[in-house]
């Protein structure tokens, strides 16, 4: 008698098994006596500000806040979320009707397509692309076409180049900008391209701005909402995760085509209860204090520090790597290995090698994509001086020494 299967088959397709095999590397290394520095995943290492923790905690005292979250009527979080719409990007929304509160944007992006497609639809995404956008197509059946991302084209997807009867067949488009791990960043004028073409074959655009408050050297990453006429075509994911330091507070919203954001808030209503009350207060008091403070340094600042600090430093090591505009992480090309290779090296060997010889963990560009192999994404998320190290003992290892 044959053993039961218990384990769904759709499982094997919800993106690369880099980051569990990188988990495995980092334990082995760290039993084998090395100090670890992980630049892999990107968790903010800083805090929220103190006001907004304060926040969190008087709200967290409350006995009123531990029923079920309001996953219709709370409307505070949604019309704070609306103010810094219009705020930060001079943007106009209904909160009742054009933004949905989500347990982080990752979670609505897990569930985006159970919610606009169904099994046997198509939708287009970036390769490189953070592994959930394809992951939540394998969830709902839905068939992915990828549009690579290449550094010939400033890692701008080349609209022109997708068939027209793929545009034709496209559900939606998702892109990501600034961008998850490439770093590279897209003008209103880009976005404009791009609005035109979905709306000349009914494509819904969708757009990831995790880190719209993570720009470099002046940068001010626009909205895709801020073009006329976009909230017909349109929505567009926030995350209060890395601008705000509030990663693990899970809490973000989507915004826009009122269409799309209902069907996403129909969906998530008959999945759970929302975002704990608490964590909204927080999320609301984060927004005002962004709004009341706009001279404040926001985010990106701390990380155009570390940026450069770690650009420096790995160029005095022999390792030039371009300067990203945006994000916390660096999209680096592989690094020129100065003594002799049995073979050409993937990105998955020369992180694993890396890591296993100097204990530094960077996550290799082929957990993106098939157009990240060659890269690897590094992180900033350690100190100046942990990223100095870093780079000290990188440019050991492709130099060949201890």
């Amino acid at each position: 008698m044959s053993q039961p299967k218990w384990r769904s088959a759709r499982l094997s397709q919800l993106g690369s098994s880099i980051f569990a095999e990188v988990a495995v590397w980092k334990m082995e290394a760290a039993a084998s006596g090395l100090d670890i520095i992980d630049l892999g995943i990107g968790s903010p290492d800083q805090p929220p500000s103190p006001a907004v923790r304060q926040a969190l905690s008087e709200a967290a005292l409350r006995t009123d806040m531990y029923a079920y979250p309001a996953t219709k009527s709370g409307l505070p979080f949604r019309q704070s979320a609306a103010d810094w719409m219009r705020h930060r990007f001079g943007v106009g929304l209904d909160p009742a009707d054009e933004i949905v509160t989500l347990l982080g944007s990752q979670d609505g992006l897990a569930h985006l397509a159970m919610s606009l497609c169904d099994p046997g639809d198509m939708a287009l995404l970036p390769n490189p692309g953070y592994p959930i956008y394809s992951a939540s197509l394998a969830l709902a059946g839905v068939e992915c076409v990828l549009m690579p991302l290449r550094e010939e084209n400033g890692f701008m997807p080349d609209l022109d180049a997708v068939p027209d009867e793929e545009w034709d067949r496209a559900s939606f488009i998702l892109l990501n900008y600034p961008n998850n791990p490439i770093s590279a960043v897209a003008d209103l004028a880009f976005f404009e391209r791009l609005l035109d073409k979905a709306r000349r074959h009914h494509v819904l655009v969708v757009h990831d701005l995790a880190y719209s408050e993570m720009g470099f050297d002046g940068c001010e990453p626009p909205s895709i909402l801020q073009i006329p006429g976009a909230i017909d075509q349109a929505v567009e994911f926030h995350s209060l995760s890395k601008s705000f330091n509030m990663a693990g507070c899970r809490i973000g919203f989507l915004a826009g085509n009122r269409e799309a954001v209902g069907a996403l808030r129909e969906l998530k209503a008959n999945i759970d209860y929302g975002v704990f009350d608490p964590v909204q207060e927080a999320g609301i008091f984060a927004l005002k204090e962004a709004m009341e403070s706009p001279n404040a340094p926001k985010a990106g600042k701390l990380y155009e520090l570390r940026r450069n600090t770690l650009i420096e430093a790995l160029q005095a090591e022999g390792w030039s790597v371009a300067a990203p505009k945006a994000t916390m992480f660096v999209w680096a090309q592989l690094p020129p290995m100065q003594w002799s290779l049995d073979e050409p090296w993937s990105s998955r060997r020369i992180s694993q090698e890396m890591l296993k010889k100097t204990g530094v963990v960077v996550v290799p560009g082929e957990a993106f994509g098939s157009e990240g192999e060659g890269y690897v994404r590094i992180a900033l998320v350690e100190s100046e001086d942990r990223l100095k190290e870093a780079a000290r003992r990188i440019g050991c290892f492709i130099r060949g020494n201890k």
